[in-house]
């Protein structure tokens, strides 16, 4: 049984009901919004933040309706935010398609995440789940601070790992949190259930980010190289951060510069990556990234034993294993 199996077993036939409510809730009059979101529909990834959702809600009671606006809510929110993040990157395919923007030009990729955003808000606000509505909107806001944040840093070049921990929180973490917040919300779980849901998502999200940037530094089966993709983005992360730290003044503001200029530079991006393992960037990413799994695992350790828990603990084992 493969571990995607697993996380989904105790929630199979919530999913099944998820995709229709889902699809219904982009019904429009106007065609080409219609083939767009059809084109999204189909396009789905595997859809682990409704997942989370449902196993949050199940592990602390009875799925119901809300429980499916919250997972709705979520994932409106989410592609949202990935339509628009491919038009501000210029990203052009994700997950080995055409972007919206690829397709139907920027103006209308926008236009069509802003219409996901509303049609979540809509729904919040229809069926009254203010509580929900609360948590996905402190989620974008920390979600834009994290990406401005980051921004900045990349011209200065100045992160630290305490900011990097902030921006990774605000950009993806919270958003984790958030499904799995408003899956104890969905089911009125007390507040000591509801705060052990948020501490598991939060850790989840921080272990999942720091598997994405070691990916940076892995073999890329394609090109036979690490891609260095955050480098060339003059991004720095959790392994070049500890690198950093680790080395002399000299060999610092050298490695500064060569991101500063030449990060564009293949070869020069290849000598960063061979300094980051030299100095014990990925060893330490890993470490780091264990803990913080760790943590979430730990946040479940008031829960009877159960399929839902086994699922849970399943989901970040798979964030650590994954290949992409």
């Amino acid at each position: 049984m493969s571990d995607i199996s697993i996380i989904k077993a105790p929630i199979t036939e919530e999913m099944k009901k998820f995709e229709p409510f889902f699809k219904e809730q982009l019904k429009s009059k106007i065609p080409l919004l219609d083939i767009i979101t059809n084109y999204v529909l189909r396009r789905k990834g595997k859809q682990m933040r409704p997942m989370l959702v449902f196993l949050s809600a199940k592990l602390n009671g009875e799925i119901t309706e809300s429980s499916y606006i919250s997972a709705t809510l979520i994932e409106l929110l989410h592609t949202a935010t990935l339509i628009h993040d491919d038009v501000v990157d210029e990203t052009y395919q994700r997950r080995g398609f055409f972007s919206i923007n690829a397709l139907w030009k920027s103006k209308i990729a926008v236009l069509v995440g802003d219409f996901f955003l509303s049609k979540g808000l809509s729904l919040s606000l229809d069926t009254d789940q203010i509580d929900v509505l609360k948590v996905v909107s402190n989620a974008v806001t920390e979600m834009s601070e994290g990406e401005l944040i980051q921004i900045e840093k990349s011209r200065k070049l100045d992160i630290t790992e305490e900011v990097y921990y902030d921006i990774i929180r605000k950009k993806t973490a919270t958003l984790i949190a958030a499904c799995t917040k408003a899956g104890a919300l969905s089911v009125n779980a007390n507040e000591e259930q509801i705060s052990n849901m948020a501490s598991f998502g939060e850790n989840l999200g921080i272990a999942f980010q720091i598997k994405d940037d070691l990916f940076d530094y892995e073999q890329n089966g394609m090109i036979g190289k690490p891609t260095g993709n955050d480098i060339k983005e003059k991004k720095l992360t959790l392994p070049l951060i500890h690198a950093l730290q680790k080395t002399d003044n000299k060999q610092r503001r050298k490695i500064l510069t060569i991101i500063r200029r030449h990060h564009k530079n293949e070869k020069k991006v290849q000598e960063i990556i061979a300094f980051v393992k030299a100095n014990g960037g990925l060893e330490y990413a890993n470490e780091e990234m264990e803990k913080y799994a760790q943590k979430a695992i730990d946040s479940l350790a008031s829960y009877n034993d159960s399929e839902v828990k086994t699922a849970l603990v399943k989901m970040v084992d798979y964030t650590l294993k994954r290949k992409k």
